[in-house]
């Protein structure tokens, strides 16, 4: 397994190095990033339905869809992402949870899983997962909030629909909606205080002490290059990050 540290913060280009990866490499793969402020929707979600658009232009917080499905999330510096991409046809999402259980419990954390593979500290999420296949490979990706602006991420994820509404019904059709669960972050439970960059570090080398063949492996400039492409061309595109709503339900959504 190779495992990269990915420093850019670019919401675009990470979720562009997600779907690069996943298409491009042979061999497995775990990736750490962080975003600036951002909104991050999941595939089959409508944007309208999910983002405070109002809250995330005033703020500058960005608005990205990436290629995996799942639900609406909150990223900022205070939150750790983690992708996990193998060749095998391994699709035993327990698996991932299962590590980052284990992880958090050497930091002296007790948390738990449930069945959509989000973990939790006493009712409270800490992380959520998107999934996706392509034929043998497959992609997991998780979050953990680590210090993440709580206020910021109720805001930017609460669109204001009416759900009693007509309209919010039709446009429902065919849409995954997120599920909303209260939420907390990881330094209010740690045993004692660890700055973010701290933690990030013993988050890399739990994983490549877990794997004795790992190697640590970045970017090049062919691989820079080509992400860079795929965010223009695709991610930076209105087409691709607001195009459910528009192409699909211009005319049965009045909201």
């Amino acid at each position: 397994m190779i495992l990269i540290n990915n420093t850019s913060t670019d919401p675009y280009f990470n979720a562009a190095a997600e779907e690069y990866l996943l298409k491009c490499f042979t061999v497995p793969v775990f990736m750490m990033w962080q975003n600036q402020p951002a909104v991050v929707i999941g595939r089959h979600q409508d944007v309208y339905m999910e983002v405070n658009h109002g809250f995330t232009e005033k703020n500058n917080i960005k608005v990205v869809r990436r290629f995996s499905g799942g639900g609406a999330v909150y990223h900022d510096r205070g939150n750790i992402n983690l992708t996990f991409i193998n060749q095998s046809g391994y699709t035993d999402f327990d698996f991932y949870t299962g590590q980052l259980v284990e992880f958090l419990s050497l930091a002296g954390i007790r948390a738990y899983s449930d069945s959509r593979n989000s973990l939790y500290i006493n009712s409270n999420k800490i992380s959520g997962s998107a999934q996706y296949i392509r034929g043998n490979k497959v992609l997991f990706h998780s979050t953990l909030l680590f210090s993440t602006d709580l206020n910021a991420l109720e805001k930017a994820l609460d669109a204001g629909t009416d759900e009693s509404s007509p309209a919010y019904s039709n446009c429902m059709t065919g849409y995954v909606r997120s599920v909303k669960s209260p939420v907390t972050n990881l330094t209010d439970h740690l045993p004692w205080p660890v700055p973010v960059e701290n933690f990030k570090s013993f988050l890399f080398n739990y994983f490549m002490v877990k794997d004795t063949g790992s190697s640590i492996y970045s970017f090049n400039n062919d691989d820079i290059k080509a992400i860079e492409k795929l965010t223009k061309e695709k991610y930076l595109s209105t087409e691709w990050n607001y195009k459910t709503q528009k192409s699909l339900y211009k005319e049965s959504c009045a909201i």
